[in-house]
Parts: C-alpha cells; sequence; structure tokens
C-alpha cells in the first residue's frame, strides 16, 4: 500500500532522465536520487509513528505556532491544490491524450470526472486502503514496470553518455536533489497517518508493535522503490538517443512501444495511470484523515468529498498557474521538513540523557528563515542572493544544510546547559516504557480509524 502511494507519475519518469544525464556517474546520481526519494520519506513514515499520529504532533516539537501552519501548508501543497490535481492532469496528458488524440476542455473534465470518482471511490473507507491497494492494485503495477524494465533492459545496451553539468563535478547531490523534489518525504508525513491506522485497524497493537509494523512497511516500501528506481535508470542510461527526448514520459513511451510493439502504448498509459490513481488515492485518505483530526466536526467522508472537487476541478481547467504558485511553496517547506525528521529521529538516541527543546525551535526556525530566502531570492530577490550565497552546495540547493546544522550544535549545547522535561506528546517512548502506547490521537480507536 505504501509503495503504491508514493509511486506516482513523478517517480515514473525522474529515474529515466537521471540515467541519461548521469551516463558514465551513473552509479553516485542514483545512489543520492535514492538518498533523497527512498531513505528520506521512509525515515518521515518512522518519525510520524515516534511522535504521534500525524504531522501535527511531529511539527508541534518546533513550537505552537509551527505546529500549526506547517501541517496546514503541507498537507494543502501536496494535496487538494498541487500533487493531488496533477495525478489527473498527467494521467490524462500522458495515457490518454497519445492513444486517443484528444485535446479538449471537455475531454480533460470527463476523463478526470471518472479518475476522480474512482479515485474518491477507494478512499471512501481509510479501513480497506490495504486491500484496495496493496493486495489489488499495487501487484498490477508491479507487474507491468517489470515486464516494461526486464524487456528494456534486454534490448537495450547503449555506451553510456557523458555525464551534464549537474552530474559532472557533484553527481552524488544531484542525485539527491532529484530524488527529494519527488515530494515524497513531504507526501510520508501526509501518508503516516494512513499507515498507522491502516495498522491499526488491522489489529495491530499501540505501542513498539505498532512502531515495529510502521518499520517494517517503510522497508519494504524502500526495497520495492529502490529497485524501481535503478531499474527505470538503467533504462535511461542505456537507450540509445536518451537526450533527445524533451521528459521521462516521452522516453519511457518510445521505451514500450519499441519492445513491446503495438500494445506498448497501451501499457505505458496503464503504468501511469496506475501509478497516477493509487498516489491519488493515498493523497485523498492523508488529506482527509488529518483534517478530520484537526476539524473532527466535518466528517472524513465530507473532507474526500471535498478535496475530489477540488482536484477535479484543477486537474480539468489546467495545472500551469497552480504549479507556478505551489512548487515554490513545495520547494520552501523541504528544508524544515528534513531537519524535523532527522532531529525527531535522533533524539531517541540520547535515551533520555535530555531532551530536545531549543534544539528543536533553533534548528527549524533557521531552516525555515534559510529556506524563505533562498526561494525569495529564486523569485527574484536578487539583494538576499549575497546572504546566502557564502553557503557550502547554495547551487545545488542545499546551501541551508549548514546554516542548519550551525544551529542543531546551538541547541544542543542550551538543551545540555538547560535541560527540560521531557513534553507531553502523544506516544512518546520514554526508555522503560516498553508498552506504552506510541500512537494516540484524541478519539482514535480501531473502530473509527479516520479519528
Amino acid at each position: 500500500m505504501l509503495f503504491s502511494m508514493y509511486f506516482g507519475a513523478g517517480n515514473l519518469i525522474f529515474p529515466p532522465v537521471l540515467g541519461v544525464e548521469a551516463g558514465e556517474n551513473f552509479a553516485p546520481a542514483i545512489i543520492g536520487f535514492l538518498g533523497g526519494g527512498v531513505l528520506l520519506p521512509v525515515l518521515g513514515i518512522i518519525a510520524i509513528a515516534v511522535s504521534g499520529t500525524n504531522v501535527r504532533h511531529l511539527a508541534a516539537r518546533a513550537g505552537v505556532v509551527f505546529g500549526i501552519i506547517f501541517p496546514v501548508v503541507a498537507y494543502l501543497s501536496i494535496g487538494a491544490f498541487y500533487a493531488l490535481p496533477r495525478t489527473g492532469a498527467v494521467s490524462f496528458s500522458t495515457a490518454i491524450q497519445p492513444l486517443t488524440g484528444w485535446d479538449s476542455l471537455a475531454a480533460s473534465a470527463a476523463f478526470n470526472f471518472v479518475f476522480f470518482g474512482v479515485a474518491l471511490l477507494l478512499a471512501s473507507n481509510p479501513s480497506r486502503l490495504i486491500d484496495n491497494l496493496g493486495k489489488i492494485l499495487t501487484p498490477i503495477l508491479l507487474v507491468l514496470l517489470v515486464v516494461l524494465i526486464v524487456l528494456s533492459i534486454a534490448n537495450f545496451s547503449d555506451t553510456p553518455n557523458e555525464p551534464n553539468e549537474q552530474y559532472a563535478d557533484a553527481p552524488l547531490a544531484g542525485g539527491f536533489i532529484e530524488g527529494y523534489l519527488t515530494m515524497d518525504s513531504i507526501a510520508s508525513l501526509a501518508f503516516g497517518i494512513v499507515v498507522i491506522n491502516a495498522l491499526r485497524s488491522a489489529g495491530v497493537k499501540p505501542g513498539r508493535k505498532l512502531l515495529g509494523g510502521v518499520i517494517s512497511a517503510g522497508a519494504i516500501a524502500c526495497l520495492l522503490l529502490g529497485l524501481i528506481y535503478v531499474g527505470l535508470g538503467v533504462i535511461g542510461l542505456r537507450i540509445e538517443g536518451g537526450e533527445q527526448f524533451e521528459d521521462g514520459a516521452g522516453l519511457l513511451a518510445y521505451t514500450a512501444g519499441s519492445v513491446l510493439g503495438g500494445p506498448g502504448q497501451a501499457v505505458f498509459g496503464a503504468i501511469v495511470m496506475l501509478a497516477c490513481l493509487t498516489t491519488a488515492v493515498g493523497l485523498i485518505a492523508a488529506s482527509s484523515e488529518f483534517f478530520n483530526y484537526l476539524l473532527p466536526g466535518v466528517s472524513y467522508r465530507a473532507w474526500t468529498i471535498i478535496f475530489t472537487l477540488v482536484s477535479f476541478v484543477l486537474a480539468a481547467a489546467g495545472l500551469e498557474t497552480v504549479l507556478n504558485i505551489a512548487a515554490p511553496v513545495v520547494e520552501f517547506i523541504y528544508p524544515p521538513a528534513i531537519t524535523l525528521i532527522l532531529l525527531t529521529l535522533v533524539e531517541p538516541m540520547l535515551r533520555g540523557k535530555f531532551f530536545f527543546y531549543y534544539t528543536f525551535r533553533v534548528a527549524i526556525w533557521t531552516a525555515v528563515a534559510w529556506s524563505a530566502m533562498m526561494s525569495l531570492s529564486g523569485l527574484g530577490l536578487s539583494f538576499l542572493e549575497p546572504v546566502i550565497s557564502w553557503a557550502p552546495m547554495h547551487d545545488v540547493q542545499l546551501g541551508w544544510v549548514l546554516p542548519v546544522a550551525i544551529a542543531i550544535v546551538v541547541g544542543v549545547i542550551a538543551d545540555a546547559i538547560r535541560p527540560h522535561e521531557p513534553p507531553a506528546r502523544p506516544g512518546h517512548p520514554g526508555p522503560a516504557e516498553q508498552d506504552r502506547e506510541v500512537v494516540s490521537s484524541p478519539g482514535a480507536t480501531a473502530s473509527h480509524p479516520a479519528a
């Protein structure tokens, strides 16, 4: 289930392009991609389980203001206002238009009506997501992907190209950036509530067993994602003339036609459709469960309808304006999100010697400030460039790492000098609390998974 929610159209088309552009530096580039696109998202799921049931419990570690604003921005940016409508738009443009030649607002609206109707139906009962996605749609998606990858590798054997500028000098960093721009690290913060509730409704008891279940699900998803990404990357590495394609979608469409003949385009369309559909189902369920938790006066089912309608309208009308607005927001929230995840996972390693209080606040707000300056500089406020350009790795969008690392050191020193009592967090596991609930939210029970 978790693999299928992660694996959308963007995940499908990024690795082949990396294979083409990295060329001879493919190995370090794909390792970096797996770090940003596989390891970080799985760590995000585990961080949610450690801190509570959802991203609000996680974000509250950085203070009240951040604990409210960040989760809402994260869910909306990877949900109804960006990634969710994109699943329908990409499915239509990649899987339907090439086969039918349809290119009108009416055709787009008709397709997206059916697409989001099916997604709404599958997401209507969150306790059945494991069956709907994990046992039905995911195996079909995996079979199609494996067939395409194996046949492509068997038929293509071109010599790798020279790496382009992005992967010539720092292929590991370049691959990492491509991996975390899949948005799966942010999506993992949203999907955490779905995975935890699905495990609970399946009978897994709260506490260390539930945390172990989340880690196991994350490990399986990590393995599947890694294998598929490497296979797709090798297609781009070995295909002849890969640089002539504008994007990964065109490259894979050509690949499917080459190795599968006439039906190849239909097979590729089915892969794209399933990848987008499973991600749409996951995003509808995750967004609805979170906002039902935030505003329990509005039911889970009502939220699924609201987010589905918003996504349908945006996908049918076109996403260009929405993407132009939302993309900078998504890039902006990555540094604080990654900082939050890593600190949450590091703190338990201290075994209760002291707790991160100032560390979370100083580091997170440093990440927020630095990321804001990076985003504003990219939007044209050039006077900010001298302020941030001194930082190492600024040219590969990782200039925030050193300032945040310094902030973490400052925060740790402050926490060591003036320690705080452990905060009252949902499911915060003390070192001797073997059976304490790792997950607990107000009113949540196995019989009411959407609480």
